[in-house]
């Protein structure tokens, strides 16, 4: 189960100084995701901890952790922007290595938003079992001509994209117009926007879809 803030591991045990988080299943996990927030909250948002806790109900150990610049929010409470891509890839790296080492078996990659862009980028070259991603940014606000979306036709990773019909970083319509690889499947939620919260009048609340992304992600990973 999760840990909560109290669980984070202090500078001086973790090589980076960065706290992360262990959700562990309490039948035993099946698999593990290493599962990266995106640009504007931590790791324990509501919606990290729901999806944490979801998955590790349904037999999957999730590990969150901070890229550095979240991490350093907690030290000062200032916000910031988030690190320069090179240095966020590189935790990743970093952090994809440690979790290697302490765990046995498969371990798949993914995230939030820009968390899960980033994973999306290494996936391929740290051999990941699979690559999850929720609420993908496929451009950023407001800049639809430019899609960040290139590297997603080569990918060899199988992967799964949790995405709101009406995300306004990638809706149904402008992702149908991609060039994606065979090797992601997209599963959408009915009215939901970036953070897979629905609109009042489709008939679903949040927690609903959350739960709904927990199980589709636990099948593909194999867990349920």
């Amino acid at each position: 189960m999760s840990k909560g803030p109290s669980g984070f591991i202090d500078a001086g045990q973790w090589e980076q100084g960065l706290p992360w988080l262990w959700d562990e299943p309490p039948q035993g996990a099946r698999s593990t995701l290493i599962l990266a927030h995106g640009a504007g909250a931590p790791m324990d948002s509501p919606f990290m901890q729901h999806m944490a806790q979801g998955l590790a109900a349904r037999g999957v150990r999730v590990v969150r952790f901070e890229f550095a610049y979240m991490a350093q929010r907690r030290v000062d409470g200032r916000k910031r922007p988030p690190n320069p891509q090179a240095q966020l890839l590189q935790q990743w790296r970093e952090v994809h290595a440690q979790v290697r080492q302490r765990v046995a078996g498969a371990v798949a990659i993914g995230g939030k938003s820009m968390g899960g862009r980033m994973a999306s980028l290494l996936a391929d070259e740290l051999g990941a079992a699979a690559l999850i991603c929720l609420g993908y940014p496929f451009y950023a606000a407001g800049k639809p001509e430019k899609p960040r979306v290139a590297h997603l036709a080569e990918l060899r990773t199988p992967t799964l994209i949790v995405q709101g019909e009406r995300d306004a970083l990638g809706n149904r319509e402008a992702v149908a117009g991609y060039d994606l690889s065979p090797a992601i499947a997209l599963h959408w939620l009915q009215a939901a926007d970036h953070d897979l919260k629905p609109l009042k009048a489709s008939g679903f609340s949040h927690e609903q879809h959350l739960d709904s992304a927990a199980q589709v992600i636990a099948r593909q990973l194999g867990a349920s």
